[in-house]
């Protein structure tokens, strides 16, 4: 047990942090201005891509839970719905680096993402004979959900919650997944990741119904950036899974 103790210990002081403001700006400029190397260049498209298809997913899942309530109702749903999102993204951004130190997390957080594409490709290829929601007229594409709409305005509000909590935390976990290497892409990607979620959601949403292969395109680098998460969060050294077991 002490050594498991020391163990944990020394893994939560290993993972770098980002700092202050200043650290974080250098870190910023640092990766960007190293943007043409292949591996910084990768990340950095691999986190927009998080970022866009999963600002489209959170807008679909908010308008299906609220498709069955009178517009007014429906409306209101839908702005707490985003603007949860958008509070719980920041706030999961702010803990991200110190999570991700903890052993098994990204591990974990592997794990989530590959339930989180087996979701989104169950939004791909809707069921026609068993669709449960006439969609909300606000949001492009959230028909094909499969959600079934909630009851209430209550029940659609808490329905909401539960639902941003979750995929708020699956972008963000996917963000550093994607750039835990590079942090000033890390940075970027989960800013970026806040403002779509506050000022194109319903936008993106409308450019994967039209244009499924955009959603293919991010269900792919969901699913790469889930396996090698899952590699790394066994194999690494300090934080891995696999370190526990010898």
């Amino acid at each position: 047990m002490t050594d498991l103790l020391s163990f944990l210990l020394a893994a939560a002081h290993s993972a770098p942090e980002l700092g202050g403001l200043g650290e974080m700006w250098g870190h910023i400029l640092n990766d960007f201005s190293n943007l043409g190397e292949p591996a910084a260049w990768q990340a950095f498209l691999q986190v927009l891509a998080i970022d866009l298809v999963m600002a489209g997913d959170n807008a679909i899942v908010v308008g299906a839970l609220a498709a069955g309530l009178p517009p007014e109702q429906r409306k209101k749903v839908i702005l707490i719905g985003i603007a949860a999102a958008l509070v719980l993204r920041i706030v999961f951004a702010l803990v991200v680096v110190q999570l991700l130190q903890i052993v098994g997390l990204i591990f974990a957080g592997g794990l989530l993402l590959l339930w989180v594409s087996w979701k989104f490709w169950r939004e791909l290829h809707p069921d026609k004979g068993h669709e449960h929601s006439a969609g909300s007229p606000e949001i492009a594409g959230d028909e094909h959900s499969g959600l079934a709409p909630a009851k209430s305005f209550a029940s659609a509000a808490w329905a909401v919650a539960v639902a941003d909590v979750s995929m708020s935390l699956d972008n963000v976990l996917g963000v550093a997944g994607a750039a835990k290497d590079h942090p000033g892409i890390l940075i970027i990607g989960l800013l970026f990741a806040v403002a779509l979620m506050g000022l194109a959601a319903n936008y993106i949403a409308k450019i994967i119904d039209r244009h499924r292969w955009v959603g293919y395109l991010g269900l792919a680098v969901i699913v790469w950036v889930a396996g090698k998460m899952i590699y790394e969060g066994y194999t690494d050294p300090v934080l891995g899974v696999g370190q526990l077991f010898g």
